[in-house]
């Protein structure tokens, strides 16, 4: 480096003007992170520091370096070296700032738009005259060090036409605002190599052909043989089809044995048929309106599949993920199946299974969801080592279509920019950029392990759906549409033009695909039936809620393990007040002292782990818990350190993870319904900081957990643990909504359990994996039974006990006298129950439903048959009249009780907020509840 001409001009100029400041600037951030500014920079001020005192001064100011330059400049030239013109060296400094401005906005003036919707913007920086160049400069080269383009030199000419050419081409890339210097470094090769060499073979470009023709063509077919009927078209967007199945080919060069794919509506039909292997005449039952299976359905641009894909490199497994049409609410679901596929195949280096979320412009820019997602893709418990993130940019959304109405940024991909994505903006009408920035998307995903977008900038040839009218309401975009040719046309034209094909090679590809869709059979070469060696999730069809299933656990196993979980190593010293937790919790592994409701769920968790089930459990702080009862990591209080003692069981046993979220729910609750409908033997938990908090992630409760097994068929194990109770914390802590899980229920579609005592809860949980049914399962859970001295359990009720959805009287009453029966559920039983002490009562008898849905109608009537004289019966509950359990399950109530007796409501008064927000009326309306419903 010490005799080029780069190093010579350093070393002597005097640094004036706009050059100074440059430099000033670059010094400034090297000083702050040598690995953010460009190599050869690095190196110059690399050296300066070796062989110069003054740059040894971690603060140096900028006054300070820009004397020590001018102080080199006076200095007699060092042996060896030639003194250059210092105003050659501005120019250099000059043309690198060209450069580095190609590199930062090029991508503003890239031909990336098909149809050249709008003007580009004025880029000023990316014109050598406003760096002070002029045209007598083009021609003189300057000494670029083999740091651009592997040339020494270059002229000024040579080199403009160069970064035009790679960084304003038919991709144009943003990395700039990556702080990852290999990366930036590793992208700028990339688009360097891409602008200066042939990547495409003739029978690759066959191909791409061939694709673009089977995207055009299945559209065009469907079009008229169902005319009007919605199919959300790719037209415009053909590209996408090539994109995705070079993801594949390239995913398989990379070591992909699994590629899960999310995508909307938009080209889904496309997706299916000519990327997955759907058969095409299934598709077309669906157009005409076959029915299949017991489920309800849903529309066939929702619908999920799976195919096995053979590549060069070997077989990919390709799953499509089902959604609904609630936009980008999949791409969580995804990322949580991709995740537990990883686990499953202990894919540690994320190279195994890949992750591929396709979006629409305006939903990435306007869905909340998109941004918790993005937040979650390094989190620890999250991660599945980048997604690709490809977007259908058609540049409209519905019918809204101008900029500043869809957004408030430039790109509708700027949210990459928050956790540092590059993004490949690319034209939709060059397949062979497309297939380039999918093996960069891939490449480059598989060594960084980090998102990537590819912007897929193209159009919308149609409306909406194929019965809307565009042209009302975008009529300039439409008139360029329909004056436009189609992808396919574009390409093949090039093609001709080049010598690559004919038009009779080009004809005949559209031919020879239509007459495949007139057979209805495969359309996709590498289509191979699928080797059913992952899950087997047959063993869960079918099964009804009664099916058998052992509960009772051996006690000597039992004691052995509840020893271990309240055991920690004597080097990991713990807060105190922890340390009397599981000084108590040693206590309970003897048999001295009750269970409470911490080491009931920890005891559930630690019998399943013995018996070979793995265990996910997250939620925003749940690995101490809300309310300071789990504490299943334990920090030591020396140095931080986390100490799982359910991982430490022994060495046979299932997985254990826990997980404190991100601050979301939305996207939290999605990832886990993808990772429990991937793995059946995994008890995956979600736990809500408050159960009130879960209306966040509501289009999750209702588009997959609720409704996913009827409208899709899949089946999903997933646990809610809602933290509900009235124990005067407001409006926002108190309700976890429980009329609207039972408002959701119907079809047996899922479970609704509120669970009163440790070792309840110890039974529900384990239900959950031994019985062979999975399905979601809510659970009511409390806040201050945690501690409630009468909400334990004694150790035989969990090891010889089984879950009860009734729990009859446990006073001895004498049933005879019993002249009321209150039904009730959860927190307010040990209000009544107390109270009805402290009056010494007799003749209230109180039942607990523990399980709302299912109703269990037949357990009720047999604790009821002891009651049958009693006319008066009763639900009590805290909630208003309009919430709780009330509406949804009186119907229930009513049917188990005898005919001749009366049923009504005993609860707070029906209010638009769930609870009161002063003590005092809370504890009013609590007394007056508790006193009506034992009062006769």
């Amino acid at each position: 480096m010490q005799n080029n001409s780069f190093q010579q001009w350093l070393e002597q100029s005097a640094l004036s003007g706009g050059s100074q400041s440059y430099i000033e600037d670059l010094y400034e951030n090297y000083l702050e992170d040598p690995d953010s500014i460009e190599v050869s920079w690095r190196e110059v001020f690399n050296s300066l520091a070796k062989n110069t005192a003054v740059l040894y001064q971690p603060e140096q100011a900028h006054s300070p370096i820009r004397n020590y330059f001018r102080r080199l400049a006076l200095e007699k030239s060092p042996k060896g070296v030639t003194v250059i013109d210092p105003k050659v060296g501005e120019r250099l400094t000059n043309v690198l700032r060209l450069l580095n401005a190609y590199r930062y906005r090029g991508h503003l003036l890239a031909d990336v738009d098909p149809i050249n919707l709008r003007e580009k913007p004025e880029v000023p920086t990316l014109d050598y005259r406003y760096y002070g160049l002029t045209e007598a400069d083009l021609d003189e080269e300057f000494d670029l060090s083999d740091h651009v383009f592997n040339k020494e030199k270059m002229s000024l000419r040579e080199l403009d036409d160069a970064l035009k050419k790679t960084y304003c081409g038919k991709i144009g890339l943003e990395f700039m605002h990556i702080n990852d210097l290999d990366a930036r470094i590793w992208l700028q090769k990339r688009m360097e190599d891409w602008a200066n060499n042939r990547h495409f073979s003739l029978p690759e470009q066959e191909k791409l052909l061939s694709e673009l023709t089977a995207a055009e063509g299945l559209e065009r077919y469907i079009g008229a043989k169902f005319p009007g009927a919605k199919r959300f078209s790719l037209e415009g967007s053909d590209a996408f089809v090539p994109l995705i199945k070079e993801i594949i080919r390239q995913g398989a060069k990379q070591g992909a044995k699994e590629i899960v794919f999310g995508m909307a509506h938009r080209g889904r039909l496309n997706m299916l048929v000519n990327v997955l292997g759907k058969k095409p005449a299934e598709l077309f039952d669906e157009f005409a309106g076959k029915h299949q299976g017991n489920g309800t359905g849903d529309v066939k641009y929702h619908q999920g599949f799976s195919s096995d894909f053979m590549t060069d490199d070997g077989r990919v497994h390709l799953v499509l993920a089902f959604n609904p049409s609630h936009l980008e609410i999949v791409s969580p679901v995804v990322t949580g199946s991709v995740r537990a596929r990883q686990k499953r195949l202990g894919d540690d280096d994320h190279r195994k299974v890949l992750s591929v979320t396709v979006h629409g412009d305006s939903a990435l820019a306007g869905q909340g969801v998109v941004q918790e997602t993005l937040n979650m893709s390094d989190a620890r418990g999250y991660t599945v080592g980048g997604t690709i993130r490809i977007v259908i940019n058609n540049r409209i959304g519905f019918t809204t279509s101008f900029p500043k109405d869809t957004r408030s940024t430039v790109y509708c991909t700027d949210i990459a920019k928050m956790i540092e994505a590059p993004i490949i903006h690319v034209n939709g009408d060059d397949p062979e950029a497309v297939a380039y920035a999918a093996r960069m998307a891939v490449d480059y995903r598989a060594l960084f392990k980090r998102d990537i977008f590819i912007d897929l900038v193209s159009y919308r040839r149609h409306g909406h759906n194929e019965a809307d009218e565009p042209s009302a309401t975008q009529p300039m975009m439409y008139k360029k549409i329909k004056a436009h040719p189609t992808p396919r046309q574009v390409y093949a034209d090039r093609l001709i033009n080049e010598a690559v094909i004919n038009n009779e090679k080009a004809t005949s590809f559209i031919n020879n695909y239509r007459d495949a869709l007139d057979r209805g059979e495969c359309v996709v070469e590498e289509w191979r039936e699928m080797s059913y060696d992952r899950v087997d999730w047959l063993k869960y069809l079918s099964q009804e809620w009664t099916s058998d299933y052992e509960s009772r656990f051996d006690v000597q196993r039992f004691k052995a393990l509840a020893h271990c979980v309240s055991q920690y190593p004597e080097t990991h010293p713990i807060h105190s007040r922890v340390e009397k937790i599981y000084a108590d919790r040693a206590l309970m592994a003897k048999g001295e002292k009750l269970l409470d409701w911490g080491m009931g769920e920890t005891m559930a968790y630690a019998t399943l782990l013995d018996d070979g089930y793995h265990i996910r459990l997250s939620g925003e702080d749940c690995g101490r818990g809300t309310f300071f009862h789990r504490h299943a990591v334990l920090h030591c209080i020396n140095d931080g350190t986390g100490y799982v003692p359910l991982c430490h069981l022994h060495d046979k046993q299932g997985h254990f993870e826990v997980w404190d979220s991100v601050l979301s729910e939305e996207a939290v609750l999605a990832f886990e319904y993808g990772y429990a409908t991937t793995t059946p033997k995994t008890l995956t938990i979600w736990e809500a900081q408050f159960g009130d908090f879960a209306n966040g992630a509501q289009v999750v409760i209702d588009q997959f957990i609720s409704s996913g097994e009827q409208k899709w068929g899949r089946m999903c194990g997933l646990v809610l643990l809602l933290p509900h109770g009235y124990e005067g914390q407001g409006p926002e802590h108190s309700s976890a909504r429980l009329e609207r899980y039972l408002q959701l229920c119907a079809q047996h579609n899922m479970q609704v359990c509120i669970p009163s005592t440790p070792a309840q809860i110890y039974h529900l949980l384990r239900r959950q994996m031994l019985r062979s049914v999975r399905r979601p399962l809510v659970v009511i859970s409390p806040k201050s039974l945690l501690r409630h001295p009468l909400a334990v359990s004694a150790m035989e009720e969990l090891t010889d006990g089984t879950f009860q959805n009734v729990i009859g009287e446990i006073d001895e009453l004498d049933p005879t006298q019993v002249k009321r029966v209150v039904f009730c559920s959860g927190k307010v039983y040990y209000d009544l129950l107390e109270r009805r002490r402290q009056n010494k009562q007799t003749d209230v008898a109180i039942i607990r439903i523990e399980q709302l849905y299912p109703y269990p109608e037949d357990e009720v009537r047999s604790i009821l048959a002891e009651y049958l004289h009693v006319k008066d019966y009763v639900w009590c509950q805290e909630e208003p009249l309009n919430q709780g359990a009330w509406y949804c399950s009186r119907h229930n109530f009513i049917q188990s009780i005898p005919e001749d007796a009366s049923l009504r409501y005993v609860g707070r008064p029906a209010s638009a907020s769930p609870a009161a927000g002063y003590m005092a009326l809370h504890n009013e309306q609590q007394q007056n509840l508790v006193t009506d419903a034992l009062t006769l």
